[in-house]
């Protein structure tokens, strides 16, 4: 009687298991019969180059308080312009980001987190401080990808902004910049990524 309630509890973690009722580990393998999954110093598994046809969900990050110190110190008006042409480089054509919307980010343990963390890594952030937005300055390129910001203060900034590549099936690809201005100067920046 014993072992029949064994079988029968192992048959029902199975059809638990296949209908996802229940959560197993199962290794990656490949052709050889390898685990191709590392697990790495925190623990996570490292499935890179694993294509089981599945789309991990990727790790909301959480952001830092808002540091108001930090951008009550930033000067708001200012005389320098950031000038620039934003485009993607895709199978040796340059693409102009048309109508792109651009904006400058002030450098700040805030934007730091996300250049390092959204941009750099790639994860999804949460929502940023509503705080933030009365520290950027906004403009758009033109047909030809020309852009340009006046009235900018001294200081760090990211430049960034996001095109739109038909050529690419579409693509949303965002391009940003660290950039320096200083004694009310005209810096010119090329934003280009390449495909």
């Amino acid at each position: 009687m014993r072992i029949k309630t064994i079988k029968i509890f192992s048959v029902l973690f199975m059809l638990m298991v296949l209908n996802g009722c229940a959560h197993y580990e199962l290794p990656f393998l490949t052709g050889n019969g390898t685990s191709s999954a590392n697990r790495s110093h925190n623990g996570t598994v490292n499935v890179d180059g694993v294509n089981d046809g599945v789309r991990s969900e990727k790790i909301v990050i959480k952001r830092i308080p808002f540091p108001v110190d930090e951008y009550q110190r930033l000067k708001t008006n200012g005389e320098g312009t950031v000038k620039g042409i934003i485009s993607i480089l895709y199978n040796g054509h340059e693409i102009p980001g048309q109508q792109t919307k651009l904006y400058l980010n002030p450098v700040t343990s805030y934007s730091n987190q996300w250049y390092r963390e959204s941009y750099l890594g790639g994860h999804k952030m949460g929502k940023s401080d509503p705080r933030l937005f009365n520290y950027l300055k906004f403009t758009a390129s033109d047909s030809s990808g020309h852009f340009a910001f006046y009235g900018v203060p001294d200081g760090r900034y990211y430049v960034v902004g996001t095109v739109t590549c038909n050529a690419c099936g579409g693509k949303h690809i965002r391009i940003a910049r660290k950039i320096t201005v200083t004694n009310s100067e005209t810096v010119t920046v090329l934003l280009r990524k390449s495909l």
